[in-house]
């Protein structure tokens, strides 16, 4: 994926994103002040929601507009009740993306309707991500893909072919850039239902970047899914979870979100790309290794068996894997015990 920060890919940083969402609580100082916690933290961006009640449902207290979740900021209301505690202003977006940029940060978001596509076009959004609910509405993603710009999809609850479709249909009208996020959409998440395996299998699948958007409450999983090859990883970021707002609950504080980052820049330098070569530790450490030596004087001319000679620590002499190779062979000098043997050794 092409943005700000550099191409991320194999071999390439792991991308991580704050996710401001709803945490804002409505204070713009607040906004700024989570904006300011990501850059400290060590992120790569900070990611904003852009909808309105209006534009992402309707006002109706019908039964089907009456939220049941296990998730007590969200239940019983009704969805257009949660939007409106939820949504961030547009009127703080530019804002908020000039301040992320200020601190070094990528600032995008994830639009629920094209009305939201053309606003973010105005303010150069540079890239869209798709939230998990949002795989199947065609419509967006036709006028996501329109914007050519590079796409971070959520899968949640999206079926292989629902998934198939929405990849499809941003190819068709642009998008080539592509990141398929592995997502539970439950709030929070719980570890066991995560399948990060699905991680490098929808990346082989599709053929694009993989990641993981994490709604677990530890850093555990995140981490996991850097080892299983995620290229991004989007994470839930609250000044406190003890603020009123439906996301704060299952999102990471501050300390919490600069360990995560500690621990996932560990983690992608230990997992690396292929390679056999030594490290410097190794090279220094190669003496240990066993080799042939003479562990008995052996005159010229006399047989090598296998008395006078031995694989033995260290690993100055000949490899191990030439002692049958030795044992066919005479001394071309004489050789003292403890000696090393070489290829000049042999006649």
């Amino acid at each position: 994926m092409k943005n700000g920060k550099g191409n991320k890919g194999p071999g390439r940083a792991v991308f991580i994103v704050a996710e401001l969402s709803a945490n804002h609580g409505q204070k713009l100082s607040h906004a700024l002040k989570i904006i300011d916690a990501a850059a400290e933290a060590g992120a790569d961006a900070v990611k904003l929601q852009t909808y309105t009640a209006d534009t992402i449902t309707i006002n109706s207290d019908r039964p089907e507009f009456i939220i049941k979740s296990k998730n007590k900021d969200w239940s019983d209301k009704t969805l257009y009740e949660l939007y409106q505690e939820a949504f961030t202003p547009w009127k703080w977006h530019k804002k908020l993306f000039a301040h992320a940029h200020k601190r070094g940060l990528v600032c995008f978001s994830s639009p629920f309707d094209p009305t939201a596509v053309r606003f973010l076009e105005q303010l150069r959004n540079p890239i869209y991500k798709v939230a998990s609910f949002e795989v199947v509405d065609i419509p967006l993603l036709e006028a996501i893909g329109k914007t050519r710009k590079p796409v971070i999809m959520s899968r949640g609850m999206a079926t292989l072919s629902e998934l198939s479709l929405a990849i499809k249909t941003l190819k068709k009208f642009g998008t080539k850039d592509i990141t398929l996020l592995q997502c539970i959409s439950a709030y929070p998440a719980q570890s066991e239902d995560m399948h990060l395996s699905n991680i490098p299998d929808l990346a082989k699948r599709f053929k694009v970047y993989a990641g993981l958007s994490d709604h677990t409450l530890d850093n555990d999983v995140s981490v996991a899914a850097v080892a299983l090859g995620a290229r991004v990883i989007e994470k839930h970021l609250t000044l406190r979870r003890s603020d009123v707002g439906p996301d704060a609950s299952f999102s990471m504080e501050p300390k919490e979100f600069k360990s995560l980052v500690k621990s996932i820049r560990a983690i992608e330098l230990a997992v690396g790309s292929p390679s056999y070569a030594l490290s410097a530790e190794e090279k220094e450490n190669h003496n240990f290794r066993k080799s042939l030596f003479a562990v008995a004087d052996i005159k010229k001319g006399q047989r090598f068996t296998a008395r006078n000679v031995r694989s033995i620590r260290p690993g100055s002499g000949l490899p191990p894997a030439l002692y049958r190779t030795v044992l066919r062979k005479r001394a071309s000098c004489d050789l003292k015990r403890g000696e090393p043997l070489s290829l000049r050794h042999l006649r």
